[in-house]
Formats: C-alpha cells, structure tokens, sequence
C-alpha cells in the first residue's frame, strides 16, 4: 500500500474522487486503487491523507531504456484504450506524461499515477508539463478536452526516443515537430498518427487506437525474400553448369540450395511466432 499526506484538503480531497471513480471501473486498471480516506492529527493542525494501491514497476522511459522501444506501439495502444474509457466517463488526464506512468507486469501494461492534474471535461486544465502541453507549443488551448490527452500522447511517443527532450525552436513548431518525427526510423510507420495528433485531428482516443493499431499491422507485415529465379530455373542452370564439372561440385550446390531454403523456412517460421505472440499482447491488453 502507498500513503498520500497532504497539506491542502481541496487538492486531496479532489484526488480521492478521481481515485473513486478510478475504483468504480477498476476493472479496466485506469489507475491505483483507493483504499481508505482520514485525517491525521498532530498537534493543532489536521492533515488529510489516503490509502491506495502500492504499484510496483518502472516509469516508462526507464521501461523503454531496459526492453526496447519496440514496445512503444504495444503499450501506447493499451493507453489510448485506458483514456478512451477515462474521456468517456467525463474526464480528462491533463498532466499526462512519462513520469506519471509505471509499467506493471507481466504482461507489460500501463498505470496512471498522480491523478492531481485530472480535470473534468469542458474545464481549464489545472496541471501540466510544458514539453507534454499544447499550449506551450502554440498548437492549442488548455481547455480539459480530449485531444488535448491525446496531443500529449503524440509527445510522450515522441519523448521515449528522444530521452532527453528538446525545447521548442524559432521556427514553426510543427514543422520543428515533423522534422523531429522523421528523424527517427522508430516512429516512421506512426508518423500520420502522430501529425494528426499534434494537430488536435483527433477528438475520440478509439479513433487514435484505431489508427495505430493499422499503422502496427502494416509494420508486422513479413514479406518472404524475394527469388529472382524459380527452383526449376536454378536446377536447370545448375545442370548446365555441372555437365563439364565433376559429381562433387553437383553435391556441394545441392546442399547450397537445400541450405538456402531452409533458412527461409526458419525465417517464416519465427516471423509467424513473432506476430503470434503480439496478437496474445494485444488481447492481454484490451
């Protein structure tokens, strides 16, 4: 268990209905836990604080850092998925970064920690971080909406592969954004997801799911090697080749050809395991 002391009972008191209504959908994991609510006291003053669920894991830079950002896809579906059910409910994160977000498991999923900035939809956002906040790269308003999450998300994508960030430039930020974007093969199959983001082209979290979720299939796509020349093409050029030379030569292109077509075998073999155990991710996730 993890124990929050405040000294302001408005903002704790604000994070305890977040944590509630996080418990009525506890289900679907959009955060931790609430288990109790008091106060204490010490001397004449009174400190309000709560119990909730202790979550073990690492943020999600430090994740990236350690397995890979291969996973970047994966995890970034299962959050669009836990913030389509939060805009739902009437709510918006707001202060959506990596710093507020531990990866728990297996099978790897994120949480969402320090609900302080969760704001009710229609709303002015009442905590942010600069690099994550659209305001600050001019692309938008404060306003508690649901692209501005999903602007947030765009940026979080952006920041696991520019670990230490970048401040904004001279030039018009999204064109500094989409040169940034391309700068990195990683993000390449995302880029349109990523555009549409940044430019507030969103308004429904599923809608952005979705759309990953092409651009992920389109880059599992396996494409066998390509083969210049058929099997009967190559035995005939073989045959020709070997009419002047001697039976050994014959055996050692056999074995060649042989050798050849049983690594394309273990090659689409792995790939299809490969997509087989992310399709198992992506139901853990949903």
């Amino acid at each position: 268990m993890a124990l929050k002391v405040g000294l302001d009972q408005m903002s704790i008191t604000s994070e305890v209905n977040v944590l509630k209504h996080f418990s009525k959908v506890q289900s679907q994991m959009l955060g931790p836990s609430l288990f109790d609510v008091d106060d204490l006291t010490h001397g004449n003053k009174t400190f309000p604080f709560y119990v909730m669920e202790y979550l073990k894991g690492p943020c999600l830079l430090d994740f990236m850092s350690a397995r890979g950002v291969e996973w970047l896809g994966l995890l970034m579906v299962q959050l669009l998925g836990d913030l389509e059910r939060l805009h739902r409910s009437g709510w918006v994160f707001g202060d959506l970064k990596p710093d507020n977000m531990i990866v728990v498991g297996p099978p790897a999923r994120i949480r969402l920690l320090d609900v302080g900035g969760t704001t009710l939809i229609g709303r002015s956002i009442k905590e942010f971080t600069e690099f994550y906040d659209r305001g600050y790269w001019g692309l938008g308003t404060r306003k508690a909406e649901s692209s501005y999450d999903l602007f947030a998300v765009a940026m979080i994508m952006i920041n696991c592969v520019y670990p230490k960030r970048f401040e904004k430039q001279g030039e018009k930020p999204l064109v500094f954004l989409k040169r940034q974007i391309e700068r990195k093969p990683i993000l390449s199959p995302f880029k349109h997801v990523l555009l549409k983001a940044l430019q507030g082209k969103y308004d429904d979290a599923q809608l952005m799911k979705n759309d990953m979720l092409k651009a992920l299939s389109k880059g599992l796509e396996v494409k066998a090697p390509p083969k210049s020349q058929t099997s009967s093409q190559q035995m005939k050029r073989s045959r020709k080749k070997s009419s002047s030379s001697s039976y050994a030569k014959e055996s050692k292109s056999r074995r060649r050809e042989k050798k050849q077509g049983y690594f394309v075998e273990i090659f689409l073999l792995s790939s299809f395991l490969l997509l087989l155990y992310i399709l198992y991710l992506f139901g853990q996730m949903m």
